[in-house]
């Protein structure tokens, strides 16, 4: 493709000649430029990829994507004041197709949950489907490609159109506030947009809870279609934001949980191995369901699941019945392995105050005994939110382990005390083996225990080193 057929898809100052060059494809870092790509010189927080531009041009690059009056010598300066917008735009024009439906889901907790089960829901209906978060990429049949948490603009949309070769039809990936600012899942026509929650997290980066919202907001005021569709958890503080915001742009709204209206959670009370649902539809009709899945927020989930499905052409009566048929999300309330006291052991993703509070709540009714949980947390993230995970798991938790979590490139120590603070009456013990392991061995029958803040994850990041750590492999070795 050549570049004056993609620079009609931004709105820029088109400087320089070479209008007819090749593309071949994009970067947003200069090492990884080769003859015909379009480069993105961006400001980041630690680097500045202006500062690379003339490399990327020695490397081939036919066009840079930089901010108006940044010296482009050498290429064709595509000249934007939102310079990984037009990035964005530029490659999604370079790498379309993508799937026909695409639904986002934003919010603190919850989207990754969201996502997979729109997937499952969408699979049960016979759709190829995909999700893309942290889980990593997930398709249609089962497969999950990790490694892809937050990916760049370029590795998003590459995969995305991969995806659709591949016969992929319908997706659902997951809109991180990081994301959003940096306009890294941007480029698609989003079909449905989800917001889950908001609760505090990311205040290293955004700064302060408005800044925050604001960039979840995004996914609405700007990303979601005009003629789409907003899925909406009715019962978080900020959903009225949400709410009042679709209708300002004209955009169909569906909203769920005990405050819903397309989807009304009647009732919910906890059973062996799941809860029992009563949902009453926008047409007052109750459907009971049984939810294989523990926890009110799993609850949550599944109905903002259910109503993205909904939104984009989902049965009404298949779509709840489905709900039934859900299989547990890798790394949230995953039960890992039964301890030879009998006692269950499950793994969460939970590492905000919020989090930890739901995943507590989610356990206490199935817990004969007492509820021991591990917690720890993650280093060069907000400090701010470290105490309050210690007082919320020794309020609700009958005991409460501080453990590492990620510290990376802080002083592991320093991290666990500051949990300790708030976490009365709780024992630390720093090597996160040593304390899976010493809740698992003094768990009774009647006991549960939660590990919380990795999940999924397959290593503990110390320092700069990635080390080998799965807490559902090490529960089960501990249990054994």
């Amino acid at each position: 493709m050549k570049l004056n057929q993609l620079t009609t898809a931004v709105q820029g100052d088109i400087q320089g000649e070479g209008g007819d060059a090749l593309v071949s494809g994009f970067a947003i870092d200069h090492r990884k430029v080769a003859p015909g790509t379009i480069f993105g010189a961006f400001q980041g927080a630690r680097v500045n990829g202006e500062d690379f531009i003339a490399d990327a041009v020695r490397s081939g690059a036919v066009a840079v994507v930089a901010r108006p009056g940044v010296t482009v010598e050498g290429a064709v300066h595509i000249a934007s004041d939102e310079p990984r917008a037009a990035f964005a735009r530029l490659a999604a024009a370079f790498f379309a197709p993508f799937p026909a439906t695409a639904v986002a889901v934003t919010g603190t907790n919850g989207k990754t949950s969201t996502v997979e089960m729109t997937r499952q829901l969408w699979r049960m209906a016979g759709h190829h489907a995909a999700s893309i978060g942290t889980l990593g990429v997930t398709t249609a049949d089962e497969r999950t490609y990790t490694g892809l948490t937050t990916p760049d603009v370029v590795t998003f949309l590459s995969n995305v159109a991969g995806l659709a070769r591949e016969g992929v039809t319908h997706l659902a990936f997951e809109a991180s506030s990081h994301g959003l600012t940096q306009y890294r899942t941007e480029g698609l026509k989003v079909s449905a947009a989800a917001f889950t929650n908001l609760s505090r997290d990311h205040l290293d980066y955004h700064g302060d809870m408005g800044a925050y919202l604001a960039a979840k907001m995004r996914l609405f005021s700007e990303v979601l279609s005009l003629d789409g569709t907003a899925v909406v958890w009715a019962d978080d503080v900020e959903s009225g934001r949400v709410i009042d915001l679709a209708r300002a742009r004209g955009n169909k709204l569906v909203t769920v949980g005990t405050r819903g209206s397309t989807l009304k959670l009647v009732e919910r009370h906890p059973t062996l191995l799941g809860q029992g649902l009563v949902i009453e539809d926008e047409h007052g009709q109750a459907h009971k369901v049984q939810l294989p899945l523990i926890g009110a927020y799993q609850a949550a989930n599944a109905l903002v699941a259910a109503g993205l499905v909904l939104a984009t052409g989902g049965d009404l009566t298949t779509t709840i019945a489905n709900l039934s048929r859900l299989q547990p999300v890798r790394g949230r309330l995953e039960r890992a392995a039964i301890a030879r006291s009998g006692a269950p052991v499950y793994v969460d993703y939970a590492h905000t105050p919020d989090a930890i509070e739901a995943a507590i709540a989610a356990l206490k009714p199935h817990a004969g005994g007492r509820l021991i949980v591990v917690i720890g947390a993650g280093g060069d993230r907000d400090p701010g939110k470290r105490e309050v995970m210690g007082q919320v798991a020794s309020m609700h938790a009958d005991r409460v382990i501080v453990t590492d979590d990620n510290p990376r490139t802080e002083d592991p120590a320093a991290i666990r005390a500051q949990v300790m603070r708030g976490a009365t009456g709780a024992i630390e013990i720093g090597d996160r083996r040593e304390a899976i392991a010493a809740a698992i061995a003094e768990a009774g029958e009647q006991d549960i225990v939660l590990i919380a803040g990795k999940g999924h994850e397959q290593g503990q990041i110390v320092g700069d080193l990635v080390l080998p750590f799965d807490d559902v492999t090490v529960a089960r070795e501990c249990a054994a």
